[in-house]
């Protein structure tokens, strides 16, 4: 195998030992994983990481929120490997909604308190998920929770 241990890796790093571990000569664990079980892994990651922030422990949070991200890695690569979409597609999207939600810094809005910039967000937010009512922003609360 094509691969070099590093003093420190890159996102690009990780991505690809993602691939690696999931790769017909990978990790037999790994390539069993799908989202459904890997679902309780990534509460528990988060969960994890919520115990960092608690107890004020940047180090444990480091730890938990590279752990998080695995798991974001994880389920990225396996739907790229259902051609549905990338690690990539999951960066744009994200990075795409806090432009359109911060208007007041990347547009001509104008947000003079935290107040006023969740008054933005919430209406934007109803917007671009077409929410009409109330009742439709219930409707759109994860069964999950």
């Amino acid at each position: 195998m094509d691969f070099q241990r590093k003093e420190k890796y890159s996102m690009e790093d990780l991505l690809r030992i993602m691939k690696i571990l999931r790769s017909p000569d990978g990790c037999p664990w790994d390539k069993e994983q799908n989202h459904k079980s890997l679902r309780t892994c990534f509460l528990e990651e988060t969960y994890e990481a919520v115990e960092a922030i608690d107890t004020d422990d940047s180090g444990l949070l480091k730890e938990e929120l590279g752990d998080v991200l695995l798991q974001i890695i994880f389920h990225s690569e396996l739907e790229e490997e259902q051609g549905r979409f990338d690690f990539s597609d999951v960066v744009d999207g994200v990075a795409k909604k806090m432009v359109e939600r911060h208007p007041h810094v990347f547009g001509n809005a104008v947000a003079e308190t935290s107040d006023d910039v969740l008054v933005n967000w919430d209406a934007i937010k109803k917007r671009t998920k077409s929410h009409k009512s109330q009742s439709d922003v219930l409707k759109s609360v994860s069964p999950a929770l």
